[in-house]
């Protein structure tokens, strides 16, 4: 391959690969750090991606591409995008450093032009994939029209492999129809702790050819290639194909020599192979045998750009040499192992690099600086300057209307309120796209999909309709549809959520996405949830069915910790309302929420930092309650919003407040009636978001602790409460969760909830069992506020 790019392409890997190498050196040796620890950084995983990453990045790349960069090739990450322009020397030399270029790369800490974030393995690769689809969704609705096509790339390290949410998610973009990604693995065949199984790729090539990919087996480069042609070549392929990875891998590391004993002793004298091996010095045999398909620009930019010309999915493996180009270049323990100074320094010397210009951008090139540079600025991928786009707010109406109903459940009511939308001919209805692991009609979706459709490129019509048979719901698929139905793996879902919710910055167009599933299955996708937060992905994330309420599911279907992954998670604002005009509340705000992208400034009202935004968790419930009638005032509404509000006020003598979350509102309430006959001044509290409460008061008590005048809104609430108050809190979940709350003020707290796995059984069985119903929050009021006896109430034994 005669391409004239070529040299340059060579000297940018070669610095990409020294500046890669120098940064994590320095993190480690030269930058100063009091603890003494290791700063760590992945000195040979970065190299085995050095060529690959220099051949996307410099020539194969195009603006509307988005890549996902494997963690551990973070360094060179960076260090291309220094090349670019677009990463700063001071962020450099920080590495791993506060406020410094990231361990791994970071679309919300790092200042280069990160596409996805990565560091948790596998799901950056799985976010390329949902973020094809969301391509797909976008362009099927008339959205990106004036751009082309990108390429979703994540680049995996075999044995990134691994992880089982890569499969979940190839699986559901087969049954999508995916195209535009490329994932290309690099085959170097060793993992954190030992060498790769052999014969991995043939599973590999298999695996992604069952699922409709493309697979580029890129195993042999240009200079092997040639070399096979050679008389004896074929004796040699034979070899290399056959070789076991530990012994590549060993042979590696050990160099010319080695190469050359083991290549004779099993050859034997063969005459051809024989001159093949001795007319090359151990330099040139060293470099023939490392001469891999991942290491071998001519062979990237050809299978690079062959896959232009088609829209399938590809997948390439590339073979590689973990620590190419380094000294530990094949070492089974290199993962995590660090070149000592006297190694980098011989390197410096072998790149030409002169003591005090380690950081220059070209230094130690034989191109000139000028031309180099006029090269990089001429890179495809950057003409379009930077690509993370924004878009336009969608406006929200002033209020989501629903039919009310004197008994209801929050889930229910869900219901009602997209089907509310749904009915609606506007921009903001149009742009709500929701998803869910198929429990479509169990989480209250069905209106919603009846009037909205499912979504897929090519029309399919609903069966059961055309035969005439039937069916409450309309299951029919086309490109008009909003409602993403995937299979029930719940990673897919979050990592779905993740890429719709990015989408405005992704590709310039505004979605409003919203993801149903049963409450207690959040913890099977809990990672890829972190990883959307992580990420700043806004979405709505409704969890229906929740706790023990769903009494007769057993302990399977039954969620306790959840509330305090709500309270927990960053970039996530958790709320369970109790009522469905709460719910009407909360929802409404969750889709201007999910848009907000302002500095953050604290609320001197709530000390919360609204204006930067980000997702929302709904904790709602299938128990119905009889809903109160009152008028939604703007104060009432902003106290939901804020996370509390009084049901009743604690009098000047209240003995007892009790605060509750959710479906155990009646419990609470008729708590609080028994004992009114007697404690007559007892308080009643509506927590909405103990999430919301507990971020304003921490917050409040840092600004107070930096010499500001601040209150929160739950400090002004049980600032209402007398001192010598007592606080029962109770809910369907952890206690913990409402157990802070004592702390605010200095009341004395009993929390109750539910601590144990749950069982089948009815509600009032459940709830007495785990001590959340009326009579265990009386007992528990009469155990912190010793009073009378209440005379109404026969106490369980």
């Amino acid at each position: 391959m005669n391409d004239p790019r070529l040299p340059m392409l060579a000297a940018l890997e070669r610095k990409a690969l020294w500046l890669a190498t120098w940064m994590i050196h320095n993190a480690n040796h030269l930058r100063s750090h009091a603890d003494g620890l290791k700063v760590g950084g992945h000195q040979a995983s970065s190299a085995s991606a050095a060529t690959i990453m220099t051949a996307l990045y410099f020539a194969a790349l195009r603006p509307e591409d988005r890549v996902a960069v494997k963690p551990h090739a973070s360094p060179i990450f960076h260090a291309i995008q220094y090349l670019f322009g677009l990463q700063s020397v001071e962020k450099l030399q920080n590495f791993r450093g506060f406020g410094g270029a990231q361990s791994y790369p970071s679309r919300t800490k790092d200042v280069d032009d990160v596409d996805f974030s990565t560091g948790s393995v596998g799901l950056g690769v799985a976010q390329t994939l949902f973020a094809s689809l969301t391509q797909d969704y976008l362009r099927a609705k008339g959205w990106a029209s004036g751009r082309p096509e990108g390429r979703m790339v994540a680049l995996i390290g075999d044995a990134e492999m691994d992880e089982g949410n890569i499969f979940e998610a190839l699986l559901e973009g087969w049954k999508q129809g995916l195209k535009n990604t490329w994932w290309i693995v690099d085959y170097n065949r060793q993992s954190l702790d030992a060498v790769v199984r052999e014969g991995l790729w043939a599973r590999f090539e298999k695996l992604f050819q069952n699922f409709g990919w493309d697979v580029v087996i890129l195993k042999h480069g240009s200079l092997q290639r040639a070399a096979f042609a050679e008389p004896g070549g074929d004796a040699l392929r034979d070899w290399i194909d056959a070789c076991p990875n530990l012994l590549y891998s060993a042979l590696a590391f050990q160099g010319g020599a080695a190469w050359r004993k083991r290549l004779l002793d099993d050859l034997g004298d063969r005459g051809p192979i024989s001159h093949l091996i001795e007319q090359r010095t151990d330099e040139d045999l060293a470099r023939l045998m490392n001469n891999l398909g991942g290491h071998d620009l001519p062979s990237l930019l050809e299978a690079f750009e062959a896959a232009r010309t088609h829209d399938r999915p590809v997948c390439f493996i590339a073979y590689t040499i973990k620590g190419f180009g380094l000294p530990l270049a094949g070492h089974k323990d290199n993962h995590a192992g660090l070149m000592t100074p006297a190694q980098v320094a011989a390197l410096r010397t072998a790149m030409s690099v002169r003591e005090g210009h380690e950081w220059d951008r070209f230094e130690g090139l034989e191109p000139a600086e000028a031309e180099l540079a006029a090269f990089v600025a001429r890179a495809p991928f950057i003409q379009a300057g930077r690509r993370r786009f924004t878009a336009a707010r969608v406006e929200t109406p002033n209020q989501l209307e629903y039919t009310p109903q004197p008994e209801m459940s929050t889930q229910q009511g869900f219901g009602l309120l997209m089907h509310d939308i749904a009915k609606a001919k506007s921009d903001f209805a149009n742009r709500v796209v929701t998803t869910s692991p198929d429990v479509t009609v169990s989480t209250n979706l069905g209106a919603w999909v009846n009037r909205r459709g499912l979504f897929a490129r090519e029309d399919q019509a609903d069966l059961f309709r055309t035969e005439r048979i039937p069916s409450t719901f309309n299951w029919s698929f086309s490109s008009a549809g909003q409602h993403i139905e995937l299979g029930i793996a719940e990673m897919n879902l979050f990592t779905m959520l993740s890429a719709l919710g990015l989408s405005h910055a992704t590709f310039g167009e505004r979605l409003l996405p919203v993801g149903t599933l049963y409450d207690p299955f959040i913890e099977r996708g809990l990672d890829a949830l972190n990883y959307a937060c992580y990420q700043d992905a806004r979405f709505i994330l409704v969890a229906t069915p929740s706790g023990v309420t769903l009494a007769p599911e057993g302990g399977a279907h039954q969620s306790i910790a959840t509330p305090l992954i709500g309270v927990a998670q960053d970039g996530l604002a958790s709320f369970e309302p109790a009522f469905v005009d709460e719910l009407a509340v909360i929802l409404r705000w969750a889709f201007d929420y999910i848009q907000r992208s302002g500095e953050p400034e604290f609320h001197a009202g709530s000390w919360l930092r609204d204006e930067t935004g980000g997702s929302v968790y709904l904790r709602l419930s299938t128990r119905a309650l009889e809903q109160p009638q009152r008028e939604m005032t703007a104060a009432l509404a902003a106290d939901i919003i804020d996370g509390a509000y009084w049901v009743r006020k604690p009098g000047p003598n209240a003995e007892i407040v009790v605060a509750y979350t959710g479906a155990v509102a009646a419990e609470a309430i008729a708590a609080v009636g028994l004992m009114a006959e007697d404690r007559r001044d007892a308080g009643l509290l509506a927590v909405t978001s103990a999430d919301r409460l507990n971020a304003g008061w921490t917050a409040a008590s840092g600004a107070r602790e930096q010499g500001m005048a601040a209150t929160s809104h739950v400090e002004r609430l049980l600032g209402e409460a007398p001192a010598q108050c007592r606080l029962v809190t109770v809910l369907d979940g952890h206690p913990a969760t409402l157990g802070w709350l004592g702390s605010v003020q200095g009341h004395r707290t009993r929390a109750l909830g539910v601590e144990h796995f749950g069982q089948t059984g009815t509600i009032e069985d459940l709830y007495r069992h785990h001590g959340v119903d009326a009579r265990a929050i009386v007992a528990a009021a009469q155990t912190i506020a010793p009073g009378r006896p209440i005379r109404h109430l026969r106490m369980a034994p």
